[in-house]
């Protein structure tokens, strides 16, 4: 019974029950992986990096637990979090974590030496994130650069190179990743304002809700000028207008700027990195 009650701190740790933040890394990663193979990637390219993906997250918040620990203890929604409640210790999470990224990298070293090389520029960008917060007033592009990384890593697995075209889907999924996390950012702006933590809601105040929109828009317009010159035309208008829409429904959800509003939001995002997956999948498929 004690080993049970066990291993559900450290799935609580990696927020196991809460897949929404893993597939926002998922999504842009295999869609990288379909453009930079000009379709399909083969299936052992899709395991390596569905599975790093999941286990680079989940390292990912045992770093971000470990960082946060004395902040997220004033804030109501991160309060029962296992290392801040003292459930877990640092140093289990910090070992736990230190394992996952162990079996990720077992995983990149399947791939190629140009693959691996990138590999140890993500793991150092992840481990930056969770302290930006104290220094940076925008930590979310720092977040976003973190997020974005499967993008060049997945043209190098493929390619043995990152091109220009993979740094330009990187920036515009940086965008995306302003947007939904900026939203996520609005949720404890109360707290945060109480303890000293700097975000972008806090940083761009009134102008939040603009800022995610014009951010949706970047992002979205990038990726299909990208696309657009890969695939049919009709498949990317189709997919970019049903993310549009998703876009604008979280528009309905935030403009008031209410708790529940900017956390539905954010938690709907991975179906808006969906919705492109599924058309690059398909333009490819069609072409």
């Amino acid at each position: 019974m004690a080993s049970a009650s066990r291993v559900r701190l450290y799935l609580d740790l990696i927020r196991w029950d809460r897949p929404a933040g893993w597939l926002l890394l998922l999504w842009p990663t295999l869609s990288a992986l379909w453009i930079a193979a000009s379709g399909f990637p083969g299936w052992h390219l899709l395991v390596v990096f569905t599975l790093g993906t999941f286990l680079m997250r989940s390292a990912g918040c045992c770093v971000n637990d470990v960082a946060d620990r004395e902040f997220d203890k004033h804030v109501k929604r991160t309060a029962q979090r296992p290392v801040t409640s003292g459930a877990l210790s640092v140093r289990q999470a910090l070992l736990f974590g230190a394992v996952l990224a162990l079996l990720a990298f077992a995983l990149v070293l399947t791939t190629n030496a140009a693959a691996i090389a990138w590999s140890f520029a993500a793991l150092a960008i992840s481990l930056a994130y969770p302290y930006a917060k104290r220094y940076v007033s925008m930590p979310q592009a720092v977040l976003g650069v973190a997020f974005s990384f499967g993008i060049p890593m997945a043209f190098a697995a493929v390619q043995s190179r990152v091109p220009l075209l993979a740094w330009v889907l990187l920036l515009g999924n940086l965008f995306w990743v302003l947007a939904y996390d900026t939203e996520y950012a609005m949720v404890d702006r109360d707290d945060d304002l109480r303890i000293g933590m700097k975000t972008s809601a806090i940083t761009l105040g009134r102008a939040d809700v603009a800022v995610v929109m014009c951010c949706y828009g970047a992002y979205l317009a990038i990726w299909s000028g990208v696309l657009l010159q890969r695939m049919a035309p009709a498949v990317v208008a189709g997919a970019i207008a049903l993310a549009g829409a998703q876009a604008a429904w979280h528009f309905a959800l935030i403009r008031d700027r209410s708790r529940e509003g900017c956390f539905k939001a954010f938690r709907l995002n991975h179906w808006l990195g969906f919705t492109v997956f599924a058309g690059v999948v398909a333009g490819y498929a069609l072409r």
